[in-house]
Protein backbone atom coordinates (compact mmCIF):
# COMPACT_ATOMS: atom_id res chain seq x y z
CA UNK A 1 0.00 0.00 0.00
CA UNK A 2 1.46 3.20 -0.98
CA UNK A 3 2.58 5.97 1.81
CA UNK A 4 0.39 8.43 2.43
CA UNK A 5 1.07 12.24 4.12
CA UNK A 6 -0.64 15.02 4.87
CA UNK A 7 1.87 17.14 3.23
CA UNK A 8 4.71 16.54 0.67
CA UNK A 9 7.42 19.09 -0.14
CA UNK A 10 8.58 17.41 -3.71
CA UNK A 11 11.65 17.72 -6.14
CA UNK A 12 13.63 20.50 -3.65
CA UNK A 13 16.86 20.50 -2.38
CA UNK A 14 17.02 18.84 1.18
CA UNK A 15 19.30 21.40 2.72
CA UNK A 16 21.51 19.99 6.04
CA UNK A 17 24.92 20.76 7.74
CA UNK A 18 26.77 18.30 6.45
CA UNK A 19 24.98 18.28 2.86
CA UNK A 20 22.55 18.81 -0.17
CA UNK A 21 20.69 16.71 -1.59
CA UNK A 22 17.65 16.21 -4.01
CA UNK A 23 14.01 14.85 -2.71
CA UNK A 24 11.04 14.71 -0.99
CA UNK A 25 9.89 15.56 2.61
CA UNK A 26 6.67 13.46 3.81
CA UNK A 27 4.85 15.18 6.84
CA UNK A 28 2.34 13.23 8.98
CA UNK A 29 0.92 15.13 12.16
CA UNK A 30 2.69 18.49 11.99
CA UNK A 31 6.31 16.29 11.87
CA UNK A 32 8.73 14.69 9.57
CA UNK A 33 7.70 11.65 8.37
CA UNK A 34 9.91 10.74 5.74
CA UNK A 35 12.57 12.39 3.69
CA UNK A 36 14.33 10.96 0.28
CA UNK A 37 12.18 9.74 -2.62
CA UNK A 38 8.35 9.45 -2.26
CA UNK A 39 7.57 8.30 -5.82
CA UNK A 40 4.33 6.60 -5.69
CA UNK A 41 2.97 8.26 -2.34
CA UNK A 42 0.40 10.69 -1.87
CA UNK A 43 -0.57 13.25 0.17
CA UNK A 44 -3.71 15.67 1.06
CA UNK A 45 -1.58 18.24 -0.62
CA UNK A 46 1.45 18.31 -2.40
CA UNK A 47 3.83 21.46 -3.28
CA UNK A 48 6.51 20.99 -6.30
CA UNK A 49 9.61 22.18 -4.96
CA UNK A 50 11.88 22.16 -7.93
CA UNK A 51 14.48 24.66 -8.39
CA UNK A 52 14.05 25.35 -4.47
CA UNK A 53 15.63 24.86 -1.75
CA UNK A 54 14.24 23.37 2.19
CA UNK A 55 15.89 24.37 4.64
CA UNK A 56 15.32 23.29 8.41
CA UNK A 57 13.14 25.88 10.01
CA UNK A 58 15.10 29.20 10.70
CA UNK A 59 15.75 29.70 14.48
CA UNK A 60 15.94 33.97 15.20
CA UNK A 61 17.46 33.62 19.27
CA UNK A 62 17.51 37.41 19.93
CA UNK A 63 14.21 39.64 18.84
CA UNK A 64 13.27 42.18 21.17
CA UNK A 65 9.10 42.49 20.17
CA UNK A 66 8.81 45.68 22.62
CA UNK A 67 5.15 43.88 24.64
CA UNK A 68 4.17 44.92 26.90
CA UNK A 69 5.29 48.61 27.69
CA UNK A 70 6.43 49.59 23.89
CA UNK A 71 3.61 48.44 21.73
CA UNK A 72 3.80 51.41 19.64
CA UNK A 73 6.56 50.43 17.99
CA UNK A 74 6.36 46.19 17.67
CA UNK A 75 4.32 43.63 19.54
CA UNK A 76 4.27 39.92 19.74
CA UNK A 77 1.63 39.62 16.62
CA UNK A 78 3.41 41.96 14.44
CA UNK A 79 6.66 40.60 15.17
CA UNK A 80 5.82 37.22 14.53
CA UNK A 81 4.22 37.66 11.24
CA UNK A 82 7.31 39.93 10.52
CA UNK A 83 9.43 36.64 11.14
CA UNK A 84 7.23 34.06 8.68
CA UNK A 85 6.87 36.64 6.20
CA UNK A 86 11.12 36.20 6.31
CA UNK A 87 11.37 32.48 6.39
CA UNK A 88 11.75 32.72 10.35
CA UNK A 89 10.01 30.16 12.48
CA UNK A 90 10.84 29.85 15.86
CA UNK A 91 12.10 32.97 17.87
CA UNK A 92 13.99 33.57 21.55
CA UNK A 93 12.50 37.27 22.84
CA UNK A 94 14.69 39.57 25.03
CA UNK A 95 13.44 40.70 28.66
CA UNK A 96 13.69 44.26 28.50
CA UNK A 97 10.08 45.09 27.74
CA UNK A 98 8.37 46.89 30.56
CA UNK A 99 7.95 46.13 32.78
CA UNK A 100 11.15 43.55 32.46
CA UNK A 101 10.77 39.90 32.39
CA UNK A 102 12.11 38.87 35.83
CA UNK A 103 9.69 36.81 37.34
CA UNK A 104 7.72 34.16 36.65
CA UNK A 105 4.98 36.54 37.06
CA UNK A 106 6.16 38.16 34.28
CA UNK A 107 7.37 35.38 31.94
CA UNK A 108 3.65 33.84 32.43
CA UNK A 109 1.91 36.95 31.01
CA UNK A 110 3.93 36.96 28.18
CA UNK A 111 3.29 33.49 27.49
CA UNK A 112 -0.20 34.41 27.68
CA UNK A 113 0.04 37.51 25.53
CA UNK A 114 1.50 35.12 22.76
CA UNK A 115 -1.17 32.29 22.76
CA UNK A 116 -3.40 32.50 19.68
CA UNK A 117 -1.17 35.59 18.45
CA UNK A 118 2.21 34.55 17.83
CA UNK A 119 2.82 32.94 14.08
CA UNK A 120 6.03 31.44 14.79
CA UNK A 121 7.12 29.32 17.81
CA UNK A 122 8.57 31.09 20.54
CA UNK A 123 10.73 30.98 24.16
CA UNK A 124 11.36 34.03 26.44
CA UNK A 125 14.57 34.76 27.87
CA UNK A 126 14.05 35.65 32.03
CA UNK A 127 16.09 38.88 32.82
CA UNK A 128 18.32 38.45 35.03
CA UNK A 129 19.19 40.81 37.92
CA UNK A 130 20.82 41.51 41.52
CA UNK A 131 17.45 40.91 43.12
CA UNK A 132 16.46 37.66 41.29
CA UNK A 133 19.73 36.17 40.79
CA UNK A 134 19.24 33.09 43.60
CA UNK A 135 15.96 32.49 42.00
CA UNK A 136 17.24 31.81 38.37
CA UNK A 137 17.90 28.70 39.11
CA UNK A 138 13.86 27.97 39.06
CA UNK A 139 12.98 30.72 36.49
CA UNK A 140 15.15 29.07 34.07
CA UNK A 141 13.56 26.01 33.67
CA UNK A 142 10.05 26.96 33.58
CA UNK A 143 8.22 26.27 30.57
CA UNK A 144 8.32 28.51 27.93
CA UNK A 145 11.64 29.98 28.94
CA UNK A 146 15.04 29.90 26.85
CA UNK A 147 17.11 30.75 29.48
CA UNK A 148 18.50 33.76 31.05
CA UNK A 149 19.50 36.95 29.44
CA UNK A 150 21.97 39.31 31.20
CA UNK A 151 22.96 42.99 30.48
CA UNK A 152 26.50 43.65 31.92
CA UNK A 153 26.30 46.95 29.58
CA UNK A 154 23.48 49.82 29.53
CA UNK A 155 20.86 49.51 26.40
CA UNK A 156 17.37 49.81 25.72
CA UNK A 157 15.44 49.01 28.62
CA UNK A 158 16.57 49.11 32.45
CA UNK A 159 18.24 45.79 33.03
CA UNK A 160 21.81 46.07 34.03
CA UNK A 161 24.18 44.03 35.85
CA UNK A 162 27.75 45.55 35.63
CA UNK A 163 29.11 44.72 39.48
CA UNK A 164 31.29 41.46 39.40
CA UNK A 165 29.57 40.23 42.73
CA UNK A 166 26.21 40.14 41.65
CA UNK A 167 27.69 38.48 37.65
CA UNK A 168 29.48 35.99 40.19
CA UNK A 169 25.86 35.27 42.04
CA UNK A 170 24.33 34.75 38.84
CA UNK A 171 26.55 32.46 37.53
CA UNK A 172 26.97 29.96 40.92
CA UNK A 173 23.15 30.02 40.04
CA UNK A 174 22.52 28.98 36.04
CA UNK A 175 22.71 25.55 35.18
CA UNK A 176 21.32 26.65 31.18
CA UNK A 177 23.45 28.36 29.10
CA UNK A 178 22.77 32.39 29.83
CA UNK A 179 23.23 35.00 26.94
CA UNK A 180 25.28 37.88 28.21
CA UNK A 181 25.05 41.71 26.35
CA UNK A 182 28.73 42.21 26.58
CA UNK A 183 29.89 45.91 27.00
CA UNK A 184 31.73 46.98 30.15
CA UNK A 185 29.42 49.36 31.82
CA UNK A 186 32.26 51.55 33.56
CA UNK A 187 34.11 52.35 30.37
CA UNK A 188 30.95 53.43 28.58
CA UNK A 189 31.08 56.19 32.07
CA UNK A 190 34.29 56.87 31.29
CA UNK A 191 33.96 57.32 27.34
CA UNK A 192 30.94 59.47 27.25
CA UNK A 193 32.42 62.39 25.92
CA UNK A 194 33.54 60.25 22.75
CA UNK A 195 29.90 60.53 21.93
CA UNK A 196 29.49 63.81 19.73
CA UNK A 197 26.19 65.73 19.41
CA UNK A 198 24.15 65.19 16.62
CA UNK A 199 27.27 62.76 14.98
CA UNK A 200 26.27 59.04 15.20
CA UNK A 201 29.49 58.15 13.66
CA UNK A 202 30.87 58.59 16.88
CA UNK A 203 28.49 55.79 18.35
CA UNK A 204 31.33 53.40 17.79
CA UNK A 205 33.87 55.74 19.17
CA UNK A 206 32.08 56.09 22.35
CA UNK A 207 31.57 52.01 22.61
CA UNK A 208 34.47 51.18 21.16
CA UNK A 209 36.53 47.67 20.97
CA UNK A 210 37.69 47.74 24.25
CA UNK A 211 34.91 48.16 25.67
CA UNK A 212 33.43 44.93 24.13
CA UNK A 213 36.73 43.38 25.38
CA UNK A 214 36.96 44.15 28.91
CA UNK A 215 33.82 43.01 29.64
CA UNK A 216 33.71 39.80 27.60
CA UNK A 217 36.89 38.91 29.07
CA UNK A 218 35.91 39.58 32.47
CA UNK A 219 32.62 37.32 31.50
CA UNK A 220 34.73 34.61 30.54
CA UNK A 221 37.20 34.28 33.85
CA UNK A 222 33.98 34.46 35.75
CA UNK A 223 32.41 31.93 33.61
CA UNK A 224 35.41 29.52 33.98
CA UNK A 225 35.83 29.96 37.72
CA UNK A 226 32.24 28.98 38.00
CA UNK A 227 32.15 26.13 35.51
CA UNK A 228 29.30 28.05 33.50
CA UNK A 229 28.31 27.75 29.67
CA UNK A 230 27.55 31.39 28.42
CA UNK A 231 26.11 32.34 25.23
CA UNK A 232 28.18 36.45 24.15
CA UNK A 233 25.62 38.34 22.05
CA UNK A 234 26.01 40.10 18.60
CA UNK A 235 29.72 40.55 18.84
CA UNK A 236 31.05 42.95 16.83
CA UNK A 237 34.98 43.31 17.36
CA UNK A 238 38.28 41.49 15.75
CA UNK A 239 40.04 41.18 19.29
CA UNK A 240 37.08 39.96 21.30
CA UNK A 241 36.89 37.33 18.86
CA UNK A 242 40.11 36.46 19.05
CA UNK A 243 39.48 36.31 22.70
CA UNK A 244 36.70 33.88 22.23
CA UNK A 245 38.54 31.49 19.52
CA UNK A 246 40.50 30.27 22.52
CA UNK A 247 37.53 30.26 24.98
CA UNK A 248 35.35 28.07 23.10
CA UNK A 249 35.13 24.84 25.71
CA UNK A 250 32.71 27.85 27.76
CA UNK A 251 31.70 30.16 25.18
CA UNK A 252 29.24 30.22 22.13
CA UNK A 253 28.92 33.35 20.05
CA UNK A 254 26.50 34.92 18.23
CA UNK A 255 27.25 37.19 15.14
CA UNK A 256 24.55 39.51 13.09
CA UNK A 257 23.20 40.15 9.65
CA UNK A 258 23.95 43.47 10.29
CA UNK A 259 27.65 43.41 11.50
CA UNK A 260 28.34 41.19 8.81
CA UNK A 261 26.96 43.22 6.24
CA UNK A 262 27.42 47.31 7.07
CA UNK A 263 30.60 48.84 7.93
CA UNK A 264 31.72 52.43 9.18
CA UNK A 265 31.75 54.90 8.30
CA UNK A 266 29.58 54.67 4.97
CA UNK A 267 26.79 53.43 7.20
CA UNK A 268 26.33 56.28 9.17
CA UNK A 269 26.85 58.72 6.14
CA UNK A 270 23.77 56.91 4.48
CA UNK A 271 21.73 56.20 6.96
CA UNK A 272 22.46 58.39 10.46
CA UNK A 273 21.03 57.20 13.25
CA UNK A 274 19.20 54.09 12.05
CA UNK A 275 22.60 52.76 12.03
CA UNK A 276 22.94 53.18 15.45
CA UNK A 277 22.88 49.71 17.53
CA UNK A 278 24.67 48.48 20.97
CA UNK A 279 27.05 47.37 20.18
CA UNK A 280 27.75 49.48 17.24
CA UNK A 281 28.29 49.26 13.72
CA UNK A 282 32.23 49.57 12.82
CA UNK A 283 34.73 49.61 10.01
CA UNK A 284 35.21 47.32 7.96
CA UNK A 285 38.10 45.73 9.60
CA UNK A 286 36.08 44.15 12.01
CA UNK A 287 33.29 43.39 9.74
CA UNK A 288 36.01 41.12 8.01
CA UNK A 289 37.20 39.07 11.06
CA UNK A 290 33.90 38.30 12.03
CA UNK A 291 33.61 36.57 8.31
CA UNK A 292 36.69 34.90 9.10
CA UNK A 293 35.22 33.39 12.59
CA UNK A 294 32.41 32.43 10.54
CA UNK A 295 34.47 30.44 8.57
CA UNK A 296 37.21 29.18 11.62
CA UNK A 297 33.56 28.29 13.54
CA UNK A 298 34.35 30.74 16.09
CA UNK A 299 30.69 31.86 15.25
CA UNK A 300 27.85 29.40 16.32
CA UNK A 301 24.70 31.33 16.18
CA UNK A 302 23.24 34.31 13.45
CA UNK A 303 20.89 36.20 15.45
CA UNK A 304 19.24 39.37 14.22
CA UNK A 305 19.05 41.25 17.24
CA UNK A 306 15.97 42.98 15.98
CA UNK A 307 15.33 45.81 17.88
CA UNK A 308 12.83 48.12 16.06
CA UNK A 309 12.05 51.95 16.86
CA UNK A 310 9.91 54.05 15.16
CA UNK A 311 11.27 56.33 12.57
CA UNK A 312 9.89 59.28 15.02
CA UNK A 313 12.41 57.84 17.64
CA UNK A 314 15.11 57.50 15.18
CA UNK A 315 15.13 60.90 14.04
CA UNK A 316 15.57 62.50 17.12
CA UNK A 317 19.37 64.08 17.56
CA UNK A 318 22.41 61.79 18.39
CA UNK A 319 22.56 60.76 21.17
CA UNK A 320 19.02 61.23 22.42
CA UNK A 321 18.24 59.03 19.43
CA UNK A 322 17.69 55.14 20.63
CA UNK A 323 19.81 52.33 19.43
CA UNK A 324 18.68 49.30 17.53
CA UNK A 325 16.70 48.50 14.02
CA UNK A 326 15.14 45.87 12.83
CA UNK A 327 16.63 42.66 11.20
CA UNK A 328 13.91 39.52 11.79
CA UNK A 329 12.02 39.54 8.83
CA UNK A 330 15.31 40.43 6.66
CA UNK A 331 17.82 38.15 8.14
CA UNK A 332 17.14 35.28 5.81
CA UNK A 333 17.25 37.43 2.22
CA UNK A 334 20.03 39.17 3.70
CA UNK A 335 22.46 36.08 4.62
CA UNK A 336 21.37 34.09 1.44
CA UNK A 337 22.76 36.98 -0.61
CA UNK A 338 25.90 36.67 0.98
CA UNK A 339 25.96 32.71 0.50
CA UNK A 340 25.18 33.92 -3.91
CA UNK A 341 28.52 35.88 -2.96
CA UNK A 342 30.61 33.03 -1.93
CA UNK A 343 30.95 34.20 1.65
CA UNK A 344 29.56 30.96 3.35
CA UNK A 345 27.77 28.08 1.81
CA UNK A 346 24.18 27.35 2.40
CA UNK A 347 24.79 24.25 4.30
CA UNK A 348 26.70 26.54 6.72
CA UNK A 349 23.72 28.71 6.61
CA UNK A 350 21.78 26.31 7.41
CA UNK A 351 24.20 25.22 10.11
CA UNK A 352 23.92 28.72 11.88
CA UNK A 353 20.63 29.55 11.52
CA UNK A 354 18.90 26.06 12.93
CA UNK A 355 20.83 23.20 13.85
CA UNK A 356 23.76 25.04 16.00
CA UNK A 357 20.69 27.05 17.85
CA UNK A 358 18.57 24.26 18.31
CA UNK A 359 21.98 22.35 19.81
CA UNK A 360 23.71 24.54 21.87
CA UNK A 361 19.81 25.61 23.32
CA UNK A 362 18.44 22.14 23.61
CA UNK A 363 15.70 22.99 21.68
CA UNK A 364 13.35 19.86 21.28
CA UNK A 365 12.22 18.61 18.04
CA UNK A 366 13.81 21.53 16.14
CA UNK A 367 16.82 22.25 13.86
CA UNK A 368 16.99 19.32 11.60
CA UNK A 369 14.74 18.05 8.62
CA UNK A 370 15.36 14.87 10.16
CA UNK A 371 11.84 11.70 10.83
CA UNK A 372 10.38 12.32 13.80
CA UNK A 373 11.26 16.03 13.86
CA UNK A 374 8.81 19.00 13.72
CA UNK A 375 7.78 20.08 9.93
CA UNK A 376 9.44 23.28 10.30
CA UNK A 377 10.75 24.15 6.92
CA UNK A 378 11.71 27.31 5.37
CA UNK A 379 11.78 27.21 1.58
CA UNK A 380 14.26 29.68 -0.50
CA UNK A 381 14.86 30.47 -4.38
CA UNK A 382 18.26 30.92 -4.15
CA UNK A 383 18.31 32.45 -8.15
CA UNK A 384 15.23 35.06 -6.96
CA UNK A 385 16.84 38.66 -7.43
CA UNK A 386 14.72 40.96 -5.42
CA UNK A 387 15.20 44.49 -3.52
CA UNK A 388 14.52 44.79 0.01
CA UNK A 389 12.49 48.01 0.66
CA UNK A 390 10.63 49.37 3.41
CA UNK A 391 7.12 48.40 2.66
CA UNK A 392 7.88 44.77 2.36
CA UNK A 393 8.75 45.07 6.47
CA UNK A 394 5.66 43.74 8.88
CA UNK A 395 7.85 45.04 11.89
CA UNK A 396 5.10 47.95 13.06
CA UNK A 397 8.09 50.27 12.64
CA UNK A 398 8.05 50.10 9.14
CA UNK A 399 11.51 50.21 7.67
CA UNK A 400 14.73 48.57 7.25
CA UNK A 401 18.13 49.83 7.30
CA UNK A 402 18.66 47.59 4.36
CA UNK A 403 15.54 49.43 1.99
CA UNK A 404 16.95 49.56 -2.08
CA UNK A 405 19.44 46.64 -1.32
CA UNK A 406 19.20 44.05 -4.17
CA UNK A 407 19.59 40.54 -3.32
CA UNK A 408 19.68 37.16 -4.67
CA UNK A 409 18.33 34.76 -2.42
CA UNK A 410 14.21 34.98 -1.22
CA UNK A 411 12.62 33.16 1.09
CA UNK A 412 9.34 31.54 -0.71
CA UNK A 413 7.67 29.72 1.97
CA UNK A 414 7.49 29.14 5.44
CA UNK A 415 6.21 25.60 6.80
CA UNK A 416 5.62 25.56 10.71
CA UNK A 417 4.86 21.76 12.01
CA UNK A 418 3.38 21.25 8.77
CA UNK A 419 1.03 24.01 8.58
CA UNK A 420 2.11 26.63 5.32
CA UNK A 421 1.88 30.16 6.93
CA UNK A 422 3.53 32.23 4.28
CA UNK A 423 3.78 31.10 0.88
CA UNK A 424 5.33 33.81 -1.81
CA UNK A 425 4.88 36.76 0.10
CA UNK A 426 1.28 35.90 1.22
CA UNK A 427 0.84 34.67 5.21
CA UNK A 428 -1.67 32.09 4.47
CA UNK A 429 -2.19 31.08 8.21
CA UNK A 430 -3.78 32.32 11.81
CA UNK A 431 -1.65 32.94 15.02
CA UNK A 432 -0.79 29.31 15.76
CA UNK A 433 2.55 29.65 17.40
CA UNK A 434 3.70 27.29 20.07
CA UNK A 435 6.15 27.49 22.98
CA UNK A 436 8.91 26.02 22.59
CA UNK A 437 9.87 22.97 24.23
CA UNK A 438 13.82 21.90 25.87
CA UNK A 439 15.29 19.25 26.48
CA UNK A 440 16.25 20.04 30.18
CA UNK A 441 12.99 21.21 30.96
CA UNK A 442 11.36 17.58 29.49
CA UNK A 443 14.14 15.85 31.30
CA UNK A 444 13.07 17.93 34.43
CA UNK A 445 9.57 17.07 34.16
CA UNK A 446 10.22 13.52 33.23
CA UNK A 447 11.82 13.00 36.54
CA UNK A 448 10.30 14.30 38.80
CA UNK A 449 7.02 12.07 37.88
CA UNK A 450 9.32 9.33 37.82
CA UNK A 451 9.98 11.23 41.55
CA UNK A 452 6.16 10.82 42.07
Amino acid sequence: MAARFDLILANGVIVDKDGSAKGDVGITRGRIARRGSLAGASAARVIDCGGLHLLPGVIDTQVHFREPGMTHKEDLEQGSRAAVMGGVTAVFEMPNTRPPTVSAEALADKLARAKARMHCDYAFYIGATRENAAKLAELEKLPGCCGVKVFMGSSTGDLLVSDEETLAIILKHITRRAAFHSEDEQRLKERVSARLEGDPSSHPLWRDEETAFRSTERLLRLARRAGKRVHVLHVSSARELSLLKVNKDLASVEATPHHLTLAAPEAYERLGTRAQMNPPIRDASHRDALWAAIADRTVDILGSDHAPHTLEEKAQTYPQSPSGMPGVQTLVPVMLDHVNRGRLSLERFAELSSHRPAELFGIAGKGRILEGHDADVSIVDMKAERTIADDWIESRCRWTPYDGMKVRGWPVGTVLRGNVVMWEGQLLAGANGRPLRFESIEQSKLQMVEQV
